[in-house]
């Protein structure tokens, strides 16, 4: 089935006039008739001053058209093809039609370029290859095969083909990689600003095996993966080989480990065991689009990104998704969890093009902040300002994007000051 969604302006002094109603309807009628074929008027509603007008016109086991007049002078023309023949002469018999009724009388035409007719809407396929960006646009993509399709306890799993795109892995409805996303996985790893050489990587998620396969040969000491979902795994090893190669035919390797299970498990394990890591990368979700930073996806997010903070090294760097750029609320949202946390962190942000996506989507580079503060020109360390400053103000200090500021509009910040005075330099601090 195929739908077309054409949209005009008229003029809607017409409604006034009963007669003038009458010879734009019957117009239409006369045009559907001609350019799409001879078909029934089932219903018709010729005129409300405040509903405008309706028209349903239907040739049985061919098509339907729907002809909606608004009382604001929008004018809508549905026709939904209820079989598949000839489909290029209904593509052709649509653009002509479309032309027909712009030439008719009361139909306002814009002084440049008319827009072309929205593309046929497909429906009434095994599959579905229509998804809406972050922003709420309408995406469609060329899927032409279903690889993969599989329910899991924890999301349904499928993998597309597409001519353009090659495999495609969608999550719950939601695209989630494809093998022309290598942008993605470039980003989410520091962008190729980063020297992996000996590090310890923790990766949260990632089944799909891009950031794996991505790093394992840059030199890390040890990358240990943690994916939550078996199927994921195992439907990447097999289709999508574009993405992660041969690197997850083992689940264990010389400089590699991949584990499956819930990461938020292990995390604690680590807080506990004090086990630290060079690089924490967080390829679970996307933040929520939200208005408030509030439910359980947003709590999720907390919890991850509290645990990370604990198993990095003191000058770890913590990498992750955002959402598309256009969700800046969202984005800033997030930004304001950064400043939440109990430790100083900066942060830097950038936007890539993931050609899957179909937008720019945001990437995160939250680094624990290494700031020290100079008082008499005597070097206090960071430990210790923190520990002082949590103490006297009982609020957490922060830096988005840029060194720690400690505010001074903070009321508290002189009895901050006097405590730092009164810690073991004092003698020095006040010489």
């Amino acid at each position: 089935m195929k739908s077309w969604l054409l949209e005009f302006r008229y003029n809607n002094v017409i409604l006034h006039d009963q007669n003038s109603v009458g010879v734009f309807v019957e117009k239409i009628g006369q045009e559907i008739q001609s350019g799409i074929g001879n078909c029934t008027l089932l219903f018709g509603d010729r005129c409300d001053l405040e509903n405008g007008f309706t028209l349903l016109f239907r040739k049985p086991f061919e098509f339907t058209a729907l002809v909606q007049g608004l009382s604001n002078g929008i004018l809508t023309v549905d026709i939904h093809l209820l079989c598949n023949n000839g489909l290029d002469i209904w593509e052709e018999n649509i653009q002509k039609l479309r032309e027909a009724i712009l030439d008719m009388e009361n139909i306002c035409r814009k002084n440049t370029m008319e827009f072309d007719s929205l593309p046929a809407i497909k429906r009434g396929r095994s599959f579905s290859a229509y998804d809406k960006s972050s922003f709420g646009s309408l995406l469609e993509y060329d899927f032409d095969k279903l690889v993969f399709d599989q329910n899991t306890p924890y999301q349904n799993v499928r993998i597309f083909h597409s001519k353009q795109y090659g495999n495609c892995l969608v999550l719950d409805n939601d695209m989630n990689l494809s093998e022309s996303d290598l942008q993605y996985t470039i980003a989410i790893t520091g962008s190729e600003k980063e020297d992996y050489t000996n590090k310890e990587v923790l990766v949260l998620g990632g089944g799909d095996g891009g950031i794996l396969h991505y790093l394992k040969d840059r030199g890390p000491k040890m990358i240990t993966m943690i994916e939550i979902d078996g199927v994921v795994l195992e439907a990447a090893k097999v289709h999508l080989r574009g993405i992660c190669g041969d690197s997850m035919d083992f689940y264990k390797g010389e400089n590699y480990e991949i584990i499956e299970d819930d990461c938020v498990k292990y995390l604690q394990k680590y807080v506990e065991e004090g086990k630290k890591f060079d690089y924490v990368i967080n390829d679970l979700t996307a933040i929520p689009i939200s208005t408030k930073p509030v439910g359980s996806h947003w709590d999720f997010l907390r919890l991850i990104l509290s645990l990370s903070m604990q198993v990095l090294k003191s000058d770890g760097k913590y990498f992750t998704q955002g959402n598309g750029a256009n969700c800046v609320e969202a984005l800033t949202m997030y930004e304001q969890q950064l400043l939440d946390l109990p430790c100083p962190v900066s942060f830097t942000k950038e936007a890539v093009c993931v050609p899957s996506y179909l937008e720019m989507y945001l990437f995160l580079y939250v680094m624990v902040c290494q700031v020290t503060l100079f008082i008499d020109s005597n070097l206090i360390s960071l430990k210790i300002i923190i520990k002082l400053f949590l103490e006297c103000n009982r609020s957490r200090s922060y830096c988005g994007g840029s060194p720690l500021t400690l505010h001074k509009s903070d009321i508290k910040l002189t009895l901050f000051i006097f405590n730092i005075a009164k810690y073991s330099f004092k003698s020095e601090l006040l010489s």
